[in-house]
């Protein structure tokens, strides 16, 4: 039997799923530049390639803006990046987890730890995962945002998205992931990782809305 608390809890959470339903803006938000202009070159890191998705990816993904690209250092493993930007509007997509997206790929979950990283400008809510796809085994850090805000889980995405139709009119959201790969040293490749988010994270934040 519901206690006082949680009914008035369910109540409320209703409404506002209700609420949502009917004020639901498909307002665009733009992104603050276009991927296009995604620096080559920063902080010691040089873009080493990039590649496109298929046709049959993007539409089942949509975004507004997406970007791929690999950088590395000199004499280090590369570094992969992805950003996806949704702004929100009639027909964008929605971000698809990498929770369901990488198993269907042929990867396996290793481990996976949701924690709060300290980047310097700022402290990110992100997920660290290991998977392997044969014999690659891969190091990945991700977020999901909206707004100012870093998540690190689904749930908290999809009230991020309904909290901001409801107040700002807006549900605009990015998803940001940084992979690396390894054989034995995984540290070396954590280190790898999170330095390149550290050096990077003032440019996700200068071309993403907030």
């Amino acid at each position: 039997m519901l206690t006082t608390k949680k009914f008035i809890l369910v109540i409320v959470l209703m409404l506002l799923a209700i609420l949502y339903m009917h004020v639901h803006a498909d307002t665009a938000v733009p992104n603050n530049k276009p991927f296009t202009q995604f620096p080559t070159e920063h902080q010691g890191w040089r873009m080493v390639g990039q590649h496109d998705l298929s046709d049959a990816a993007m539409a089942v993904l949509k975004p507004t803006d997406i970007l791929n690209h690999t950088y590395a250092r000199p004499g280090e493993r590369p570094v992969h990046l992805h950003i996806g930007f949704y702004d929100g509007g009639k027909g964008t997509g929605v971000i698809h987890s990498p929770k369901h997206c990488l198993p269907g790929g042929g990867w396996f979950l290793h481990s996976s730890e949701r924690m709060t990283v300290d980047l310097g400008p700022g402290r990110v809510n992100l997920v660290q995962a290991v998977y392997q796809h044969g014999p690659t085994r891969e190091l990945f850090l991700y977020w999901f945002q909206a707004r100012d805000k870093s998540l690190n889980n689904e749930y908290a995405l999809k009230w991020a998205e309904i909290t901001g139709s409801i107040f700002h009119g807006r549900r605009d959201t990015a998803f940001i992931r940084i992979s690396t790969s390894f054989e034995q040293d995984m540290q070396q490749a954590l280190d790898r990782a999170q330095a390149f988010a550290r050096d990077f994270y003032p440019v996700f934040r200068e071309f993403l809305p907030s």
